[in-house]
């Protein structure tokens, strides 16, 4: 299901959410289109064709995990964001790193299995009716499972009357009039002990399998529950569209996507780097990337829905490396991320651009949470350019955590209004600079707590 957008047009799509960093950008474009390509090849050589992966190097807050789920969001292909930190060698505590596949094949059966969902979702809704109509009815016979307040023998026939209350009954219905009428359906609930098992470090598969192994001693039985009648048909909206879908389908479906589209992003590599002044190699740290070489190299990892290879997932690394640096990564692991993309700082002019020109920028954020407490909120250019230029003043002068300095001054200089709100529903704000230098004046001059606030 690779995404047939040319590299020009996802460039163009991530710019919508995400400022600057052209050059990162135009690398996993050019990576999400050569999949493109790559599909289009003769199966022999096609298998041949391993994925380029990429490791985005830059600052806390400029915009390295927004590029990779904005690509993966794009693309329509599952995508799964694991800390490397939380990684260890077997015997260390910590996950096993082929969790990571784990969970991304979990992603990509969920995706297909509500791709098939709302496939089916007509021929499911019209069956769902059917069944809600067998509630409903007086004395009418409920079809498949479910129940209702009254039954009566199946050998009997519908009579007329009954079709035409059933009819009356439809279009109530459907012209919402029976949507708050309380009904007994029977629903799914789970007998016996709870099945949440804690993962032990380094050894999730056992868990996985003693997890199954209880859920076939204890499988779920069904109890009656009463509820209204348009969150019963929803109910059973979901029941008939299991019915519809082949789950061995979706499954293997799940698999393909997730082997031929997959992307995994593993933020924080460079935590996991052995660093030369140490003197020597750090074992937890270099153990982590022995255990991650053969996932990125390509193998084959079991999971509760069979197994899965990785020969063809993307891998997008990501992290500030302030201290260490990518050669400081094992040789093979390296040789892995042929890719790298180095991710500029923030300013100013930038922080602007941020406030105003992303579809879900922090204003309109603001703007519309407010809203719904009747309080209109508008700010002026002069405001803006004023916390873009505080923002990149603080970043300065304490730790550089980019474009998430602005969330922090956002909260700051709204703490008032978010907190009278409901008592100043009608009236209009307009932000402008002396109310952001009234609101944030002190706390920036005062380089102490600007550290602690800002």
């Amino acid at each position: 299901m690779s995404s047939n957008l040319t590299p020009r047009e996802i460039v163009s799509e991530l710019d919508k959410y995400v400022i600057g960093q052209k050059a990162a950008k135009r690398m996993v474009a050019i990576a999400l289109r050569n999949r493109w390509r790559r599909n289009r090849l003769a199966p022999e050589l096609r298998d041949e064709v391993a994925p380029k992966n990429i490791i985005l190097m830059g600052p806390t807050g400029v915009g390295k995990t927004e590029i990779a789920r904005r690509l993966a969001r794009l693309a329509g292909c599952p995508f799964f964001k694991v800390e490397a930190t939380k990684f260890t060698e077997v015997g260390y505590v910590g996950r096993d790193v082929e969790s990571m596949v784990r969970d991304l094949m979990e992603i990509g059966v969920n995706m297909v299995r509500t791709e098939e969902r709302d496939r089916v979702r007509v021929t499911a809704e019209e069956h769902a009716e059917e069944r809600l109509l067998d509630l409903l009815v007086p004395g009418g016979q409920p079809q498949g499972q479910g129940a209702g307040f009254f039954m009566r023998p199946a050998a009997e026939p519908l009579a007329d009357k009954d079709a035409s209350t059933r009819e009356k009954l439809r279009k109530l219905w459907r012209d919402g009039a029976l949507d708050d009428r309380i009904v007994e359906v029977e629903v799914r609930s789970q007998s016996g002990p709870q099945l949440e098992i804690a993962a032990i470090p380094g050894m999730e598969e056992m868990g996985m399998q003693m997890q199954e192994t209880l859920g076939r001693m204890f499988p779920n039985k069904k109890k009656l529950k009463k509820m209204k009648v348009r969150e019963a048909f929803e109910v059973l909206a979901a029941e008939e569209a299991d019915k519809l879908i082949d789950m061995d389908k979706v499954l293997e479906a799940a698999r393909e996507r997730v082997e031929q589209d997959g992307i995994l992003f593993v933020d924080e590599i460079d935590k996991i780097a052995a660093r030369s002044e140490h003197g020597g190699p750090d074992v937890s740290r270099e153990g982590v990337q022995r255990d991650l070489l053969p996932v990125v190299e390509g193998c084959v990892v079991n999971t509760k829905y069979g197994m899965v290879k990785t020969d063809h997932i993307l891998f997008i690394a990501a992290g500030a490396f302030h201290q260490a640096k990518p050669s400081d990564l094992i040789p093979e692991l390296q040789g892995r991320f042929p890719l790298r993309e180095t991710l500029e700082a923030l300013g100013k002019d930038e922080f602007y651009r941020i406030l105003t020109e992303p579809r879900n920028a922090l204003t309109v954020q603001y703007k519309a949470l407010l809203e719904t407490e009747g309080l209109t909120v508008d700010f002026t250019r002069e405001a803006l350019e004023e916390i873009s230029a505080l923002a990149e003043k603080i970043n300065e002068e304490t730790e550089n955590i980019g474009a998430r300095r602005l969330s922090t001054i956002m909260e700051k200089l709204l703490a008032e209004l978010s907190f009278a709100a409901p008592d100043r529903g009608g009236q209009s704000v307009t932000i402008d600079r002396a109310y952001v230098q009234s609101q944030l004046q002190d706390v920036v001059e005062d380089r102490d707590l600007s550290r602690y606030i800002l």
